[in-house]
C-alpha cells in the first residue's frame, strides 16, 4: 500500500513532539565517495522523505537473506540533501553479519559498499551516499559503532529503521540522526536523536505503484467502504498516539525520563488548538455537522440501494424479452412443420384411393 501515503494521523505528529533539531544544511560526501573530516560539521535534519523503490528494495533484500529468520539486513541509502530535507531514493543491499549474544562482534563488508556505490555513482552521480537502514525493527546496540563505520563515507549519515512485518498502524519507517550529548554527571557520549519520517513519491513513482497495487487490492469493495476504513485507520493510529503521549508524560512525572521542555510546548500547542467542548453552542454545532453529514451518508445509501434494484429489475426484464424474442422463431418453424405433416397425411389417402380404383 505505497502509493504517497497520507492519513489523517501521520508519523509526523510524534516526530515534531520528539525532534527537538533544527534543520540546517548538511555536508555532502565527496567525490570520490569518502567523507573529509576537515570539514564535517554536525548537521541537524529536519524530516527523512523516503520513496517507494527502497521500500521495495528493502523488502526484498530482506525476503532473499533473512525471510523466516530473527536476523535483520542492513544496506546504504542514497539520495540528496537539501535545507534539512533528506531524500532518500534509492539503496542497496550490503552483506552483513552479527553476533547475537555479542552486540559488539558484527561484520560489514565495507569493500563490497565502495564497490557498488562506485556502479551506481556512474548511472547516477547526482545520488550521494546519505545514510544506512535497517530492518530493525528497533535500534540495537551495535548500531552506533556501525553508524561510526558509515561516517567514512559520509560526515553525517542518517539511520531509517525499515520495519518489514509492520504490526502498528502507521507507516513503517523510523528515522535517526547520531549526535553527541553531554549529560548531567556523564561524559560526552554518542545517541541516536529521532527525526520525522515520511512516505513520498513522485509521478512517475506513483504510476508504477499503483499498478502494483492493482493485484492487491479489491475491485469488490466501493469507494465509501474504502474511505470508511481509512477513517477507522486514522481513528486507531491516533489513539496509539495518545496512548504515547501518554506513557512519556508519566515517565516524566514518575521521573523515568528528564524532562523535555520543546517537546511540552509542542504538548501546550497541541491543547491550545483542541476546541473548548464546556460551551453549549459548540456542542450543538457538532452535534448538528454530525447528524447532516450522517443523513447524507444514509440517504446516499438508500438511494444507491434503490438504484441497485431498478437496474436488477430493468436486467430481468430485458433478459425475458430476449428469450421470448429468441423463442418465436423456433415457435414458428415448428408450426409449419406440423401444417406441412398435416397437408403430407391429408395427400396419402387420395392417391392410395386412386390406386385401388
Amino acid at each position: 500500500m505505497w502509493i504517497r501515503l497520507r492519513r489523517s494521523v501521520s508519523q509526523e505528529a510524534v516526530g515534531a513532539l520528539a525532534t527537538a533539531a533544527m534543520a540546517t544544511p548538511a555536508t555532502e560526501d565527496t567525490s570520490e565517495g569518502k567523507a573529509d573530516s576537515s570539514t564535517s560539521k554536525v548537521a541537524f535534519y529536519e524530516k527523512v522523505v523516503v520513496h517507494p523503490l527502497v521500500l521495495l528494495s528493502v523488502v526484498d533484500h530482506y525476503n532473499r537473506t533473512a525471510k523466516d529468520t530473527k536476523k535483520r539486513v542492513v544496506g546504504m541509502l542514497l539520495g540528496s540533501v537539501s535545507k534539512g530535507v533528506v531524500d532518500v531514493t534509492n539503496s542497496f543491499a550490503v552483506p552483513f553479519e552479527e553476533d547475537d549474544k555479542d552486540p559488539n562482534i558484527w561484520f560489514l563488508d565495507h569493500s563490497f559498499k565502495e564497490q557498488m556505490f562506485a556502479m551506481f555513482k556512474k548511472v547516477n552521480a547526482s545520488e550521494k551516499l546519505i545514510g544506512w537502514y535497517s530492518t530493525g525493527p528497533k535500534i540495537r546496540p551495535g548500531d552506533l559503532n556501525v553508524d561510526q563505520l558509515v561516517r567514512r563515507y559520509t560526515p553525517n549519515p542518517v539511520m531509517v529503521i525499515i520495519d518489514v512485518k509492520p504490526k502498528q498502524l502507521g507507516i513503517p519507517t523510523e528515522a535517526y540522526h547520531a549526535v553527541e550529548e553531554i549529560r548531567e554527571g556523564q561524559q560526552l557520549a554518542w545517541t541516536f536523536k529521532h527525526i520525522t519520517s515520511e512516505i513520498s513519491a513522485t509521478e512517475s513513482e506513483e504510476v508504477g505503484v499503483e499498478h502494483l497495487l492493482r493485484d492487491v487490492k479489491d475491485t469488490t469493495v466501493s469507494t465509501l467502504a474504502n474511505q470508511v476504513v481509512q477513517k477507522l485507520g486514522s481513528l486507531k493510529g491516533l489513539a496509539s498516539r495518545l496512548q504515547e503521549i501518554d506513557a512519556y508524560l508519566q515517565n516524566v512525572l514518575s521521573g523515568r525520563l528528564p524532562v523535555n521542555h520543546q517537546i511540552i510546548y509542542k504538548l501546550q500547542d497541541i491543547f491550545n488548538l483542541l476546541p473548548n467542548l464546556n460551551i453549549e453552542a459548540l456542542i450543538k454545532a457538532f452535534a448538528v455537522k454530525t447528524n447532516d453529514m450522517m443523513l447524507a451518508i444514509y440517504l446516499s445509501s438508500i438511494i444507491r440501494t434503490i438504484v441497485a434494484l431498478h437496474n436488477l429489475v430493468n436486467n430481468k426484464l430485458v433478459n425475458k424479452e430476449k428469450e421470448r424474442a429468441a423463442n418465436e422463431p423456433a415457435k414458428s418453424s415448428d408450426a409449419t412443420g406440423a401444417e406441412d405433416k398435416k397437408k403430407d397425411a391429408k395427400a396419402e389417402p387420395k392417391e392410395d384411393k386412386k390406386e385401388a380404383k
